[in-house]
């Protein structure tokens, strides 16, 4: 739940939450808006066992921790520290990177200032968030340092991601991206299917992977596109410059540092800056973060960096 009155500046969130048991206070109320649910019996009170900092349900006697099932399941980390990196991370135009996390918390590892980043990504993703709607421009760009050869579609040595935006007027309304094994029917499909809306207005180029999306219910608008990039650009507008600010976000905020392995986690976090550009308070991102974090699957680096378990090899970057 969003409140009005949030702190909306550095020293007036410190004051806000300069102590453990503010932050408990205010991740509680995330966690139950209603007041304590017991997962168990459903029963609504419990007792607070400091000794053990979890609850216990007065009905059935089962206890939980206020982190368990959240975000910041088993950390050793205080709650006013993940708040702190929550902070910088959402209300920073650009985000940080993980080295400058570490410097600014003095964490003692980048491992851990990597592994933080990763997990606050995971909860800017709202488990049961809205298609995409209306009429949307889609198209695919090409992420990766120059080569020779082909470019565009069938570009060697690059990492396809595609990209879908609505129209509002002539602006920009929501966004959403993927990275792409390739640029086939199924595959764009798939992308389609899992981001925007069966009865939205698809327009996108001539591109042969798009030819049948009418099938699928989309109402298909197609420009097509003789060969150059202005000509993209003028038929495709909003989605063009949706790609040209991520490439510039990556290379600004990221230097470039990033693994197609993990690209789809930076994908995320733009999407979800971008979404949340027009918010008047620079700590509406945080209240959203912290919010969807108590519904986010507890993810250990293990499972971040592509084990399949802990004392699995790591799995190669595609």
């Amino acid at each position: 739940m969003i409140e009005a009155d949030f702190p909306s500046t550095l020293p007036a969130f410190l004051d806000r939450f300069g102590d453990e048991g503010q932050c408990r206070d205010y991740l509680a109320r995330q966690k139950w808006p209603d007041g304590f649910r017991c997962r168990t019996c459903n029963g609504d009170r419990a007792h607070y066992l400091p000794s053990r900092k979890t609850f216990e349900c007065a009905a059935c006697g089962h206890q939980e921790s206020l982190i368990a099932g959240t975000m910041f399941q088993q950390t050793k980390k205080p709650l006013r520290e993940w708040f702190l990196a929550i902070f910088y991370v959402s209300a920073s135009k650009g985000g940080v990177s993980a080295a400058e996390l570490q410097r600014l918390l003095g964490m003692g590892s980048y491992q851990t200032a990597w592994s933080w980043l990763h997990k606050i990504r995971q909860a800017m993703v709202h488990p049961r968030r809205r298609p995409l709607s209306g009429e949307v421009e889609i198209d695919e760009s090409y992420l990766g340092a120059p080569q020779c050869g082909k470019r565009g579609r069938g570009a060697a040595g690059k990492t396809i991601v595609a990209g879908a935006v609505e129209k509002r007027g002539k602006g920009l309304g929501r966004v959403r991206l993927g990275v792409l094994e390739n640029v086939r029917a199924e595959t764009l499909k798939a992308f389609l299917s899992a981001g925007v809306s069966p009865t939205t207005t698809a327009h996108t180029d001539g591109w042969r992977g798009y030819s049948k999306l009418d099938r699928s219910g989309y109402r298909h608008v197609v420009s097509v596109i003789h060969g150059s990039s202005a000509d993209g650009v003028a038929h495709l507008p909003r989605v063009h410059l949706v790609f040209s600010l991520l490439k510039r976000w990556l290379l600004g905020t990221h230097h470039g540092a990033v693994s197609t392995k993990h690209l789809p986690a930076y994908l995320e976090e733009y999407t979800f800056r971008f979404n949340r550009r027009a918010a008047k308070s620079i700590t509406h991102r945080f209240q959203r973060v912290v919010e969807q974090a108590v519904m986010a699957s507890p993810k250990p680096y293990w499972e971040i960096v592509g084990r399949t378990a802990p004392t699995h090899p790591l799995q190669l970057a595609a």
